[in-house]
């Protein structure tokens, strides 16, 4: 169903008008929509459906059926020189811009992730019976098209130079709306110089896709991370997030505001304090992530942050076996860090991960695009995953295997 949304979007040469992509694209987000709605309560899944449907055929209107040449343009005129949106993002041009894009200080470990990925490659098999894999999969019950969610990003004035060329609230409509288009989860982030007002505006679009978007929290202190807990909860966000490696950002909290590490008692006094499933971000080891399982945390995102907090950290596809060897199966394991297409997203799966995050790339669809942007990228990798699937003998994204690499 989404692929022919997206495909009807590039077929220009045929005379698909713009009227026809957006009831396309409005019968499409209503049915996958309404699917994702199984299983919650008689009487609110009809009526949250509906909602969801119209948002998601409003952000396919957005700007008529596009390219994804045309958004890469335009984010890259509204985003250089913060941006360049290079033709190949590895972290060269960008080294040490932070704030900004780039990796910080010497761009190392920004560098490392693209390296560490870069390290396999795929064995090719085509002596099987693998002709449609499976590239679906439920995360804490929220059924997804594909094993790829949007990474936490935000900051369209200090991080992205967008001041009035992008607000937050469109922003975070492209990335959310863009994500539930293409039948996947999209965050809202919580910025550590954000006061909590402008985090409670981008809840409203998690609100909005009630069940299908999710939230960040910076690591505040505990009762500023419980306020912003009970927000979530009022959201409807099937699970939230703490990003535990912004403690190294203390210096750009407000005055009087705090980001900080945190002991496995106050891990676990957050567990506690809700019956939302709860991931810890930034785990890079596997002490840190069997301590994230013993305090109760639901899952963990392997994570340096994108290389923008400690120069010299290793790449996340390198750390991964090792801490999937200790706690896959018994927590969801989600990973980030240089994916930039489908293949790199099979890596991660065969390496321990149940699905990845993606930043960088979603920043420019959602900047040059919106939610067509966003949805258009995201059908660009999972078409590359699908590829890599039939070419590996991968049926079902559960189930890749360390075979696979070389």
């Amino acid at each position: 169903m989404y692929e022919g949304l997206i495909e009807s979007a590039e077929q220009e040469s045929t005379g698909v008008s713009r009227r026809n992509f957006i009831k396309t694209a409005a019968v499409v987000g209503a049915s996958v929509l309404a699917v994702q709605a199984v299983g919650r309560t008689e009487a609110h899944a009809a009526e949250d459906a509906k909602k969801e449907a119209k948002a998601a055929s409003a952000a396919a209107a957005g700007g008529g059926a596009k390219k994804l040449s045309d958004v890469l343009k335009v984010a890259r005129e509204k985003m250089y020189p913060r941006c360049r949106v290079c033709p190949e993002c590895d972290g060269v041009a960008c080294s040490g811009e932070v704030p900004g894009m780039g990796g910080i200080d010497s761009g190392k470990a920004f560098r490392n992730n693209l390296q560490a990925l870069a390290k396999y490659d795929l064995n090719m098999r085509t002596f099987h019976d693998v002709k449609k894999p499976d590239t679906s999969l439920t995360l804490f019950g929220a059924t997804l098209s594909m094993p790829i969610l949007s990474g936490i990003t935000g900051g369209v004035t200090y991080n992205m130079g967008l001041g009035g060329k992008v607000s937050e609230e469109e922003y975070a409509e492209g990335i959310i709306g863009g994500c539930v288009l293409a039948g996947t989860l999209g965050f809202a982030a919580d910025g550590i110089g954000d006061p909590l007002s402008v985090y409670e505006t981008r809840l409203k679009t998690v609100a909005k896709y009630r069940g299908h978007a999710v939230a960040q929290i910076k690591p505040r202190t505990q009762a500023e991370i419980i306020e912003r807990i009970r927000l979530i909860e009022k959201a409807g966000a099937p699970f939230f997030a703490i990003d535990i490696d912004s403690a190294g950002r203390a210096a750009r909290a407000l005055p009087g505001k705090t980001v900080e590490p945190k002991t496995l008692k106050q891990l676990a006094e957050i567990v506690k304090s809700t019956k939302l499933p709860f991931l810890i971000k930034g785990v890079m080891t596997p002490e840190e992530a069997a301590m994230a399982l013993e305090v109760g945390a639901a899952g963990i995102v392997v994570s340096n942050h994108g290389g923008r907090v400690m120069d010299h950290t290793p790449g996340t596809a390198q750390v991964l076996p090792a801490i999937a060897d200790k706690v896959k199966g018994r927590m969801v394991i989600l990973a980030d860090g240089g994916v930039r297409y489908g293949a790199d997203v099979l890596k991660m799966l065969a390496l321990g991960a149940n699905a990845v995050l993606v930043g960088r790339p979603l920043v420019r669809g959602s900047v040059g695009g919106g939610a067509e942007g966003v949805a258009l990228m995201l059908k660009k990798m999972r078409d590359e995953l699908v590829v890599a699937m039939t070419l590996t003998g991968t049926a079902d994204v559960k189930k890749a295997s360390r075979n696979i690499l070389v």
